[in-house]
């Protein structure tokens, strides 16, 4: 399959960058979809692209409107695959943005794409972001301890009635988003393939984030918060996976041995999970004079809620066996030192 056109949505994005990087690496010839030049600026200045010195496998395609109708017409002509990774994160969005700002996008940017796919015959696979969070409700996720065990065939209805928070409004638009996918490929039998890839929290540097800022926005905040003083406000799911293996899983899920519909979940330390409270053991053991000097507080709490995952499917499927916590705090704790020492100088 290297050597293959594939076509990125979200590619200037925490996973999607990642992604994009593998895919070179791999051989594929890229188009990247991204909403302005200064995005694709972005991308072709970050060292590893400029490491790999691939700029002729690498061009880009301006959608400054995912909901624009047709948007993506252009985008999806003379590609073999699709990874669409593009949807909205939390933002900071209040009750009366919900449905417009993320459930909407999520869901109009994912069907919109498919789509624009239906007319491209030599498209044989759409590969779609989800999250674990689209597999089981937000209050098996985040509130009640029910023993129900989350895997890859995991799928709950459209959720209804109020929603309490952004995240919860984030979480249903995953769900939203991949029930809106499958009745599509109910609806239209299309002639591609579609494969979903469910993360849990991914954790791991960001190559795009040149700030100590940009280095903790995102699910990254939930391992290094607590390394720089911070207490979450709520427990976290004992789910967190390296941002490696959420990127490998993307380009995994292009074999065509991996069926139709099937969906991938990445997810560290088997059915026990991660234990967020580690990482300030994990801090002491590595870095114990950043520590002493005060430079990392390792003073935080983030409490663990607990949640069985199985990937048991996903490992046998692609032969990845998941990175280890302590793998994933390694990775935010040193590119935080790194920033901090770029912005001292």
């Amino acid at each position: 399959m290297a050597g293959n056109t594939v076509l990125i949505t979200g590619g200037n994005g925490h996973v999607g960058f990642k992604v994009l990087v593998k895919l070179l690496e791999a051989g594929y010839t890229l188009r990247a979809a991204v909403r302005s030049s200064a995005k694709a600026d972005a991308i072709l200045a970050a060292p590893s692209v400029q490491a790999l010195d691939l700029k002729s496998k690498l061009s880009f395609v301006i959608v400054p409107d995912l909901l624009a109708p047709g948007a993506y017409d252009e985008a999806v002509k003379d590609v073999d695959y699709i990874i669409h990774l593009a949807s909205p994160i939390l933002s900071g969005f209040t009750e009366d943005q919900f449905e417009i700002q993320l459930i909407q996008p999520a869901v109009k940017g994912t069907t919109g794409i498919l789509y624009s796919a239906l007319s491209i015959l030599s498209i044989k696979r759409v590969v779609i972001t989800s999250s674990i969070v689209a597999q089981m409700s937000f209050s098996d996720i985040f509130i009640e301890e029910t023993g129900k065990v989350l895997n890859e065939a995991s799928r709950i209805s459209d959720p209804t009635g109020p929603v309490a928070n952004e995240f919860e409004a984030y979480s249903n638009s995953k769900v939203r988003a991949l029930n809106a996918t499958e009745q599509f490929m109910t609806k239209e039998k299309p002639h591609f393939s579609v494969v979903h890839v469910h993360p849990s929290f991914v954790i791991g540097a960001n190559e795009l984030a040149t700030t100590v800022d940009g280095d903790q926005h995102g699910t990254n905040k939930t391992a290094l918060g607590q390394v720089l003083g911070f207490d979450m406000p709520f427990p976290v799911p004992n789910a967190s996976v390296h941002l490696d293996d959420a990127a490998e899983l993307h380009v995994k899920a292009l074999d065509p041995n991996i069926p139709n519909g099937q969906s991938l979940v990445g997810n560290s330390g088997a059915r026990e999970g991660t234990t967020w409270g580690d990482a300030i053991g994990i801090v002491k053991r590595h870095f114990p004079k950043a520590v002493k000097n005060g430079v990392l507080p390792n003073s935080g709490v983030t409490s663990t809620k607990k949640v069985a995952i199985d990937v048991s499917e996903t490992e046998k499927l692609t032969g990845i066996k998941f990175k280890s916590y302590e793998e994933q705090v390694l990775s935010v704790v040193k590119q935080y030192l790194d920033l901090i020492g770029a912005e001292a100088a």
